[in-house]
Order: C-alpha cells, then structure tokens, then sequence
C-alpha cells in the first residue's frame, strides 16, 4: 500500500527505519484473519479480500498469496467453508470482508454457507450509505447479499459471542469499527486489533493515525483507553496488516515511552 496511507501526517524519518519502502513508495501489508474454536463453535474474523477481484482490481492492490488464500489456509486445518459457524467483520472495509462472499456461475453468493454474518449495526449503515470518500471501499458484493438473505446480526454495541471471546466497539478507523478480545481464565487476554493500529507501530506511537482513519482524533482516545489496558492485562495483541510484528505485547518504560515486543510462535496458545 502507498506509504502514505498508513502514516498519514507522520513524517518519513520517523518511521522509515522499521517500514522500508519499495521504489513506488509502497509498504507491503499483511491480510491476516483469525480462527477462533471456542465452545465447539469455528468462528473467523475478517475475510481478506476474497476472489471477486477482476485482474485489474487485483493489479491494483497488488496482490499475492505467498502462504496461500483463506480457503486453503482453512484447509490445511481440515477445515472447509462449510465448517464456520460465524464470521464476525472488524468493520466492512473491502479488505476485511471481500471474502464474505464468492461469484458462482455469475451468482454472488455466501462464503461460509452455513455462517452467521456478525457486524456493528453502525457499521452496516455507513456501508449501505457510503460517501464520496468510502463508496470505493465499502462494495455493496461484500455485504449486501447476506443482508438480503437474512444471514446478518447486527450488533448494538459490546457483545459476547461465546464465554470467551467478545466483540469490542473501538471507533475511529470507522465509527462501527470493533475489536475481537478473547479471555481464558488460564491465560492473558488477546486482542485481534484490526484496524485500530494498523501496525505494531502505530499502537506504540499514540498520535500516529493512518490517513483511512474516518475520525482520527477519535482513533487516538480509543487507542490511549486500550494501551492502558493491555499494559494492565498483559494482553496479547494480533496485528492484522504488520508483515514484520504480527503479534506481541505492550509495554510502558520508566520514561513513560511505549513499546511493543514480538511474541513468540505458539504463546498465549495462539499459532
């Protein structure tokens, strides 16, 4: 993506060093999503950017899948679309929810054929209502299909999917943005952050917001509200978008600086 985009008014110099550029001044991102088995139910979060894509849109995004696509991940779990029983959507940008849906014989249709479809009621409406400046990110395909088959559940406000495993509203990327936080009373929490920081970077640095972010100086007043807390919990924090940090945990030195050491693969039970 075009650098840019994701540092915003934050100046070159200051980040150039932990996110090198190509020579068309891009960063590469990540499109991570997330399985969750909680109380015998397959739960993904965030679908990528699906199949739809016509070659040129691809081009565009530049797109590969060196580890391969979310079906085949899935697979490689030995589990298939028809195994996920919910898809929660952080929000409905295409990015994370472009694989919501697939085209079959011309026919847009569900991904997950048995899911249930989780999303902010207010991000829903933003989406069915896209302005000047999000009609290019929210595509009716992604969601307006489920809505028509009765597959979403609108969510109103912080809801509990399981005993485990929450959905947190966390404004500012979008005002219907949410958090996934999963608890384990044997464990620290874990945050799948989304698009709160779009990189480890940007959680450490509190005023730095990506130029996507719809209202930026909300953006900062929920990201000082969840630094604190992941300090004070000790939580694990996924990052959906950072190739170099794609989880640690966050920590605050003696100078009051924030700092985010990587996790190793497997702890906190997260691979």
């Amino acid at each position: 993506m075009e650098a840019g985009g994701v540092f915003g008014l934050v100046p070159r110099p200051l980040w150039i060093e932990k996110q090198p550029l190509d020579s068309c001044n891009r960063i590469p991102m990540d499109l991570n999503s997330l399985l969750i088995q909680s109380e015998g139910k397959n739960i993904l979060v965030d679908t990528g950017m699906g199949n739809k894509l016509s070659e040129k849109r691809r081009k565009q995004w530049n797109l590969e899948w060196p580890e391969g696509n979310l079906i085949q991940n899935l697979l490689k779990l030995d589990i298939s679309p028809e195994d996920i029983d919910i898809v929660i959507n952080s929000h409905l940008h295409s990015d994370h929810c472009g694989g919501n849906t697939i085209r079959v014989n011309g026919e847009i249709i569900p991904t997950f054929p048995k899911a249930e479809y989780w999303v902010q009621r207010i991000e829903f409406a933003d989406a069915m209502r896209p302005n000047a400046r999000t009609k290019s990110t929210y595509l009716q395909e992604n969601f307006n299909p489920l809505w028509k088959q009765n597959r979403l559940n609108l969510l109103h406000g912080d809801t509990n999917v399981t005993s485990e495993i929450q959905c947190r509203v966390t404004p500012g990327h979008t005002t219907g943005h949410q958090c996934i936080v999963l608890t384990n009373p044997d464990s620290h929490p874990v945050v799948f952050v989304a698009d709160m920081a779009t990189f480890a970077i940007h959680m450490e640095q509190t005023a730095w917001v990506a130029a996507y972010d719809v209202t930026p100086l909300e953006s900062i007043n929920t990201k000082i509200f969840w630094q604190d807390w992941a300090i004070k919990n000790k939580a694990l924090l996924i990052f959906q978008h950072d190739t170099i940090t794609r989880k640690g945990t966050l920590h605050r030195n003696s100078e009051g600086q924030l700092d985010i050491k990587t996790a190793e693969p497997g702890s906190f039970g997260i691979n």
